[in-house]
C-alpha cells in the first residue's frame, strides 16, 4: 500500500514507512480549498490546507510512501482520524519522478459534497489573509503555507504551482503592510530585508530535516 502526501504529509509522516517516492497524481492540482477547524484553525476561526481538486491533463507533485503490511490498517486508521474534518480517501494513479511504471496510492482529498469544510474556489487574496492570521492545535496557518511553498521550491523545481506560489507572495506582501507573522517566518528562515520578505536558500530547508 501506498500513501501519497501532497500537504503536511510532506514534512510530517507520523507513520511508519520503507520506502518513499517522489512523482505526481494525474488529474490533479492542489488548492487551498479546504478549511482546518482542527489543526491549523478552529472551529470558530478555520484556517486552510490544501486538498486536490479534478483537473484533466493536469498533475500535482508529492510523495508516496509505502506502508508496510503489517502496518497497514493501523496506518489507515491514523489518517482517518488526522484528516477527519471533511477528507475521504480516494485512488490515484501515481507517476514516478525515476520513470518507473505509474501504480495506484491512496490519496486524502476534500469531499465537495455534504463537507461544511469544503470552501470552493476562493480568490488568493482572502486566502492569504485568513491564514496569516488564523492558528490552531497544529501551530500556526502561515507555518503550514509557507512550509509547503518552500518544500515545493526546493524539492520539486520542475513541476507547476502557481497557486501555493501566490499564496506565499500575497502572505509576504501582506506581513510586510502590517508586521503580521513576524516569528513564523523568522522561524522558517525567511529574511526581512529593506522592507521585503525573502525566502531562504534552497539549502536551509530541507524534507531531510523534518518538524
Amino acid at each position: 500500500m501506498w500513501i501519497f502526501g501532497y500537504g503536511s504529509l510532506l514534512w510530517y509522516t507520523d507513520f511508519p514507512y520503507e520506502r518513499v517516492q517522489g512523482g505526481h497524481v494525474e488529474g490533479f492540482q492542489r488548492r487551498f480549498w479546504q478549511l482546518s477547524p482542527d489543526h491549523r484553525g478552529t472551529p470558530e476561526a478555520p484556517g486552510r490546507t490544501v486538498t486536490l481538486i479534478p483537473a484533466p491533463k493536469q498533475a500535482c507533485w508529492g510523495l508516496a510512501y509505502k506502508v508496510p503490511e503489517e502496518h497497514q490498517k493501523a496506518t489507515l486508521a491514523y489518517l482517518d482520524h488526522r484528516e477527519k474534518a471533511g477528507y475521504t480517501c480516494e485512488r490515484a494513479s501515481f507517476r514516478p519522478d525515476d520513470g518507473s511504471a505509474p501504480f495506484t496510492v491512496h490519496v486524502y482529498i476534500s469531499a465537495t459534497e455534504d463537507n461544511e469544510f469544503h470552501a470552493g474556489p476562493t480568490e488568493d487574496e482572502e486566502i492569504a489573509k485568513e491564514i496569516l492570521i488564523r492558528h490552531g492545535p497544529s501551530g500556526p496557518n502561515v507555518e503550514y503555507a509557507l512550509k509547503l511553498a518552500l518544500v515545493l521550491r526546493n524539492h520539486s523545481p520542475h513541476s507547476d504551482d502557481d497557486h501555493v506560489y501566490s499564496i506565499e507572495r500575497r502572505i509576504l506582501e501582506l506581513a510586510e503592510r502590517t508586521g503580521q507573522g513576524k516569528e513564523s517566518l523568522e522561524r522558517l528562515g525567511y529574511r526581512l530585508m529593506d522592507g521585503k520578505w525573502t525566502p531562504p536558500h534552497s539549502n536551509e530547508f530541507s524534507l531531510l530535516k523534518r518538524e
